[in-house]
C-alpha cells in the first residue's frame, strides 16, 4: 500500500459510482472511459484494495469503496464549510446555494425567497435542479444539493426536516370540467371514473396516489404519465381531465381562476405534507442558512 493518496484520482472512482457505469462517468467528466479505468485500477493498487465490483448493469462499490466514498464526502464539506467561513468574512459578497426540488415548488419558490434572496445578495448564484421525490432525497443524502424541497418524502434516516407542513392532495380540475364548482370534495373511487393524468412512480404525488388506490382497493389508469408538472396543468386546463397536485403547487393558476382544487376524502391524502430537508449532520455555508430562513418564513407551501 502507498504511503502517499493521490485524491484527484478518487473523484473518477466517485462519478462511475455515481453515475452507475465507467461509460456515464466518462461523459460526466469529459474523458474517455479507458482514462476511468486506469485512474480507478491505479487508485486500488495505491490502496491495495478492490473497490469496485463491475456487473452486467455498471459497477457498485465494495465495502472499501463505500469507506472510500464517505471520505470524499467529508473532504468535500470540510470544503464547503471552509468556503462558508470566507464568505462570511467577505460579507455574502459572494458564494454558491445548491438547491433541488420538486416541481410542484417552482412557483412558490420564484415567487417568494428568491425575488428576496437575490435582491438582498446579489453576489451569490443559486443553483436549482428539478427532480423527483426519490432524486431529492438521494441527491441531498449524497451531498449533490444542500437543501432539498420535497413533497410527502419517505422516511430516510440520513435526512433531516427543518420545515414542514400539512399539503393535503387535491384534486385539480379547468373551470370547464364537470367538476368544477359543483363538489366540494370527491373520493379515491370518484377519482378512477375520470380521465387521469399523473406523474411517474418515483414521484411523491404518484406513490401517494397509488397507495390511497391500493388502499380502496381502485386501480388507478392514468391516460396520461409524465416527469412534468407543467404538462399536468395543461391537461387539465385543456379540459381532457383531472390530475392530483398539492394546492400550493397550482396557486397562482387557482388565483386567476384558471384552475380549482376540490378536496380528496383519503387520510394518507390529507395528511401528506411538504418538506425542506438537508441531509443529517451537513453544515451549511452562511448563504445557505440564509436561504433556508427565506424559504421557511416566505413559501406558501411552509405557511
Amino acid at each position: 500500500m502507498a504511503e502517499t493518496l493521490i485524491e484527484s484520482r478518487i473523484v473518477y472512482f466517485y462519478e462511475a459510482v455515481r453515475c452507475g457505469t465507467i461509460r456515464a462517468a466518462a461523459d460526466s467528466l469529459n474523458v474517455a472511459p479507458s482514462a476511468v479505468s486506469r485512474q480507478i485500477g491505479l487508485l486500488e493498487t495505491e490502496l491495495d484494495v478492490t473497490l469496485i465490483e463491475r456487473h452486467a448493469r455498471g459497477v457498485k462499490p465494495t465495502e472499501a469503496g463505500e469507506h472510500v466514498i464517505e471520505y470524499f464526502r467529508e473532504q468535500l464539506a470540510h470544503k464547503d464549510d471552509l468556503l462558508s467561513r470566507l464568505q462570511e468574512l467577505r460579507g455574502l459578497r459572494t458564494g454558491h446555494i445548491s438547491v433541488v426540488l420538486g416541481e410542484g415548488f417552482v412557483s412558490d419558490v420564484l415567487a417568494g425567497p428568491m425575488q428576496h434572496f437575490c435582491k438582498q445578495f446579489p453576489g451569490i448564484a443559486v443553483n436549482l435542479d428539478l427532480a423527483g421525490t426519490n432524486e431529492v432525497v438521494r441527491k441531498i443524502s449524497e451531498d449533490e444539493g444542500e437543501i432539498g424541497l420535497v413533497y410527502n418524502p419517505p422516511n430516510e434516516p440520513k435526512i433531516v426536516s427543518h420545515a414542514s407542513r400539512r399539503q393535503p392532495m387535491m384534486a385539480i380540475v379547468g373551470p370547464g370540467f364537470a367538476l368544477s364548482g359543483k363538489k366540494k370534495s370527491i373520493t379515491v373511487k370518484d377519482l378512477a371514473s375520470y380521465p387521469l393524468a399523473a406523474t411517474h412512480l418515483t414521484y411523491g404525488i404518484r406513490q401517494m396516489l397509488e397507495a390511497a388506490a391500493f388502499a380502496e382497493k381502485v386501480r388507478i389508469q392514468p391516460v396520461v404519465t409524465t416527469n412534468s408538472i407543467a404538462v399536468l396543468k395543461q391537461f387539465v386546463k385543456a379540459g381532457f381531465g383531472i390530475a392530483c397536485l398539492p394546492e400550493f403547487a397550482v396557486a397562482t393558476e387557482i388565483a386567476a381562476g384558471e384552475l380549482f382544487a376540490i378536496e380528496i376524502n383519503h387520510p394518507l391524502l390529507e395528511k401528506a405534507e411538504a418538506h425542506l430537508i438537508t441531509r443529517v449532520g451537513r453544515k451549511l455555508s452562511v448563504a445557505s442558512n440564509k436561504m433556508l430562513q427565506v424559504m421557511t418564513s416566505q413559501m406558501r407551501a411552509f405557511r
